[in-house]
């Protein structure tokens, strides 16, 4: 009987495992904006050290929440300021294997690190329309600092 009771516990806990990723990941993508996306945490060997989650935008942010992680969190922060596309390229090599075909893979630079990030061709315009634009609401640094006439 305790080999019975052992296993329910474990189907307990593995159920409660898979509930708990599917509220957090409901929680996070409940306001839309969210983007598939896989970051290159690792560079130790070519072609691999790609990690799949999604990203959000929230402002001039790019928060990325790794796929299969208990973290409420996001994982990676990219901020739109000091963020630019230094290349872009297709999937080499293993890279092939491990993510779909029509993927692109961006490597950035920012103000803490150069990073890689890989997400579908039709999201790059996406992405790249959203680097470039300012965010809602902001006032160019340029147009601030001029006189504007009373309406």
């Amino acid at each position: 009987m305790e080999i019975v009771e052992g296993v329910g516990i474990g189907v307990a806990v593995l159920l409660g495992a898979f509930l708990f990723l599917f509220v957090r990941r409901a929680l996070v993508t409940r306001s839309g904006g969210i983007i598939r996306l896989s970051v290159r945490t690792s560079t130790m060997l070519d072609g691999r050290g790609w990690s799949p989650g999604f990203g959000r935008f929230v402002g001039d942010e790019l928060r990325w929440y790794r796929m299969f992680s208990f973290a409420v969190r996001p994982k990676r922060v990219l901020s739109r300021e000091g963020l630019a596309v230094e290349r872009r390229r297709l999937p080499e090599g293993q890279e092939r294997m491990s993510m779909p075909a029509d993927w692109i893979i961006l490597r950035c630079t920012s103000r803490h690190a150069p990073v890689e990030i890989a997400m579908a061709r039709s999201t790059v315009t996406g992405f790249l329309s959203w680097l470039e634009a300012a965010p809602p609401g902001a006032v160019s640094p340029r147009m601030a600092s001029q006189d504007w006439p009373a309406a």
